[in-house]
């Protein structure tokens, strides 16, 4: 009975739990049916939908079919339905181009009660959805060029209502309230992210050596950017996105000024440059962009303000002061992540060097279009603008005076003039007062502020631009008339003239004060600039620039200022750092002395300081007193030549003494001692010399000589020996027939031969000599040496100077290549009548080399374009 009863209640579990899993299954299998349902339903419609728009191009529509086909659009729109939303596109663009049929127009739902609010929605939408897909098209691609056509014009036609017909005739009276509605659409876009949009746009298609933008559609973009500045009545915020999203755009000025000149119009009509300039001048507005743009983008929008001032001087004229201080404090901004040296956290940038800030490496293509924005800073017409008050001071003028008679050897004096900096200089050079400093202008009057703040400007750009530094200063310069009117202005400074007022300004740490001695740092480094690139007849024959008279004055008063630097220990920072100050007027003061050492154009005693007692300088080097170190290090030419060679003969007395190599009377000194054979004297010196460690050849050497039938000479060397055995050696290694060292043409001056390889140890040979020579100048032994200046300069580092002039040096090496290559440069006619090549050919052991400047440089002819540049090469080559 018990095991029945249990049976049945099994079957009965078993057939509950069977109609369980069966009322289951039957319902997924509901559940599926209806999503297959509503997919193939969903897939059925979007068919017929796709077949209605595919349809709809050739089939004119009313705007309600065409409101509710894009509403379904919308609804299910994906990244696959792009061709789908551009047939949409332009459905809605061609119901807008229909004549005289105001239920076509998709414009027309606007002003019906029932459907302006999802209208508005849905245009909107359709309008972003159009951003969305110009932020990923390439506009290089001509599909994708087509496309960002028709999505502009979709902006162009919604955000605006001059296009639309249904405000013509009696439609008038709707205009107000439908600029309402763009006005509504545009707030719309751009709390969306419209600005960013065209940023993309516009970098897309013109960060590149070539713009890819047509000029249809850079209009149509402009229009975009500007409508809603212009709707807000140029409101703050919308000026902050225009310059953050749309001025920062590599060389868009330049784009606008070549491909739309319209717009350029415009920019002028709505005085954009003055809006800018009056915005950036409040200084947490400019702060804050600075601060949203990274440092090629910072330099963008520098480029783009600075030539919409090029193209408006009357503007910039009105403006100046805070155009100026708008630059100033960007380039400011830009300067604090400007390095010198690589390292970890600094990365390459082609116009900014070593760059702590992360570098758009994608806008390097366009930085040449933007460094030539930047050039327009340093061209004429802003130069003349900017210092119009230094410029428009009229120099005193006497008669003209003939030059300094030449040497009858040069060539190149009776030469035609061709050079563009002597042209542009000559005739106010020769007509010109010597400039002296006079003083009587107040430091803080208006004038005096605004030069100062002008060259605050350019010594920031020469200090962040570190890799267009020279074109700054070329252009500095071009100008004829600014480098000598400011240093008139500079001379009129303070009561008593510049020198003691800039003296004063190195104690003072007001804003002031800084301003000055900007003033002074700018006029040095165009000045030093200046005189490096011109040859000796464009300084001393033509005097370009500046009167030989007043280059007398000018290093007088470079020579008292740095020497009053050093001397009083103000040429230091906190931090123990050389003030920048100090590497600008003691490189013009350098540059200035080593003219005046190639050739006189100073008086007697120019440069020595009378006021400094040798005895005091001694006795504060004993002291070991930093002043008399640095005074010795930076400006030596301050103490008479006869007591600087007293003080090196005491320097190396004191160091004998310290090394033991002077006899006493409870020590001798050790002593070398070297056998010489007469006939092998250069090979024995240099074998038992040469490894000799430092101290002993510094100490005591005795020679031993030994005849050809190897007999001792009689002789005791006390130093006459020694003396004889050096002047010797000195005379064979000099000897150009051991091809060690070479002769220059003209003035026998030596240099280091260019064929001493064929000595096998060529290089320990050289090393020799200058041991030897470092003896004989230790132990005070006279040995007459004449080296060329341009080798000379090269063994004291001067070649690794910014400022070194090879033109210079040139003529130590060899003259006649000098005249000819001067001739070349000032040649008036056409320079390929000589039939020249960039090439030149010369004699090597007997065998003629031809060197090319260029890569088949035998090959080019040198003209009037290339000559320039043909001089660069030769003096690199040399």
């Amino acid at each position: 009975m018990f095991t029945a009863s249990q049976t049945s209640k099994t079957q009965f579990l078993d057939k509950a739990r069977i109609a369980r899993e069966e009322r289951k299954g039957s319902k997924e299998k509901e559940k599926a049916a209806t999503q297959i349902q509503a997919l193939v339903r969903r897939f059925l419609c979007r068919c017929r939908l796709q077949r209605e728009i595919s349809d709809a191009g050739s089939t004119k529509r009313n705007a309600l079919s065409i409101f509710k086909i894009a509403r379904k659009l919308l609804f299910i729109l994906s990244k696959e339905d792009k061709l789908r939303f551009e047939k949409l596109c332009r459905i809605i663009l061609s119901s807008m181009d229909v004549e005289n049929e105001p239920k076509v127009w998709y414009v027309s739902l606007a002003l019906s009660k029932d459907l302006t609010i999802p209208w508005l929605k849905q245009i909107k939408d359709v309008l972003w959805v159009s951003c969305e897909f110009l932020k990923k098209l390439k506009p290089d691609i001509l599909q994708d060029n087509k496309l960002v056509t028709l999505y502009l014009s979709m902006l162009i036609t919604f955000t605006d209502t001059s296009t639309w017909k249904i405000i013509r005739g009696k439609g008038e009276a709707l205009k107000p309230a439908l600029n309402r509605i763009c006005e509504n659409i545009m707030g719309h876009l751009n709390q969306k992210g419209f600005y960013s949009v065209l940023q993309i746009l516009l970098t897309n298609g013109l960060a590149r050596s070539r713009p890819s933008l047509s000029k249809g559609t850079l209009t149509a973009i402009f229009t975009l950017s500007l409508r809603p500045v212009i709707a807000a009545h140029f409101s703050d915020n919308l000026l902050r996105s225009f310059l953050l999203h749309i001025m920062s755009v590599p060389a868009f000025i330049s784009h606008l000024n070549t491909l739309t000149p319209d717009c350029m119009v415009t920019i002028q009509t709505h005085d954009l440059f003055r809006k800018f300039v009056l915005f950036l001048s409040r200084e947490e507005q400019c702060l804050d962009i600075c601060v949203c743009l990274e440092g090629s983008h910072t330099l963008c929008l520098l480029g783009n303000l600075i030539q919409l001032g090029y193209f408006n001087v009357k503007v910039l004229e009105q403006e100046a002061g805070h155009f100026v201080k708008d630059l100033t404090d960007m380039l400011s901004y830009s300067q604090r992540y400007v390095f010198q040296k690589k390292s970890n956290l600094t990365h390459w940038h082609p116009v900014l060097g070593w760059f702590s800030q992360t570098v758009d490496y994608g806008l390097n293509e366009s930085m040449p279009l933007v460094t030539k924005q930047l050039q327009c800073l340093w061209g004429v017409p802003v130069i003349c603008t900017l210092f119009c008050d230094v410029l428009s001071k009229k120099l005193e003028t006497q008669d003209p005076t003939p030059p300094p008679p030449a040497p009858s050897s040069s060539l190149q004096n009776n030469l035609p003039v061709k050079n563009l900096f002597k042209r542009a200089f000559q005739k106010s050079a020769s007509v010109r007062n010597i400039l002296k400093p006079v003083g009587g202008k107040r430091v803080d009057s208006a004038e005096v502020q605004k030069v100062c703040s002008i060259c605050v400007l350019y010594q920031t750009a020469l200090t962040t631009l570190t890799q267009i530094r020279l074109q700054i200063l070329t252009g500095l310069t071009y100008l004829d008339e600014l480098l000598p009117k400011l240093w008139a202005f500079i001379c009129e400074l303070g009561p008593q003239g510049g020198l003691r007022l800039f003296l004063e300004c190195l104690n003072n740490d007001t804003e002031e004060s800084k301003q000055l001695l900007a003033m002074l740092m700018l006029f040095c480094d165009c000045s030093r600039h200046l005189i490096t690139i011109l040859d000796d007849i464009e300084v001393y024959e033509e005097q370009i620039s500046f009167k030989m008279e007043e280059l007398v004055t000018i290093s007088s008063f470079l020579n008292t200022f740095i020497y009053k630097m050093i001397w009083d220990g103000i040429l230091e920072n906190a931090k123990g750092e050389k003030l920048d100050l100090f590497h600008s007027v003691h490189g013009w003061l350098m540059v200035l002395y080593e003219r005046d050492c190639r050739r006189r154009f100073t008086p007697e005693e120019h440069w020595l300081r009378k006021d400094l007692k040798p005895s005091l300088l001694f006795q504060e080097l004993e002291k070991g007193k930093k002043r008399a170190q640095l005074l010795l290090q930076y400006i030596p030419h301050v103490i008479p030549h006869k007591n600087r060679v007293l003080l090196f003969r005491n320097i190396v007395t004191k160091e004998k003494e310290t090394l033991g190599l002077v006899e006493t009377s409870s020590a001798s000194p050790h002593v070398t001692h070297i056998t010489i054979r007469r006939s092998r004297m250069l090979e024995d010196g240099y074998d038992q010399l040469r490894r000799l460690p430092v101290n002993s050849i510094k100490g005591v050497i005795r020679v031993k000589f030994v005849n050809d039938l190897g007999m001792d000479e009689a002789g005791i060397d006390q130093d006459g020996v020694f003396k004889e055995f050096l002047e010797e050696i000195i005379k064979k290694v000099f000897n150009p027939a051991l091809n060690l060292f070479k002769t220059t043409s003209g003035n026998e001056r030596l240099y280091p031969s260019p064929t001493s390889s064929i000595h096998e140890n060529h290089l320990q040979l050289f090393e020799f000599v200058g041991k030897m020579l470092g003896k004989a100048m230790y132990e005070g032994i006279v040995v007459d040496v004449p080296f060329a200046s341009f080798f000379l300069s090269q063994v004291l580092g001067h070649h690794h100077s910014t400022f070194y002039s090879s033109i210079d040096e040139l003529p130590s090496l060899d003259s006649e290549f000098y005249k000819n290559l001067t001739s070349i440069k000032r040649y008036d006619g056409d320079v390929s009548d000589l039939g020249l090549t960039l090439s030149y050919d010369e004699e090597v052991m007997g065998q003629l080399v031809c060197h090319e400047l260029i890569p088949g440089g035998k090959t080019m002819p040198v003209t009037n374009e290339n000559n320039a540049a043909s001089h660069s090469h030769s003096l690199q080559e040399d």
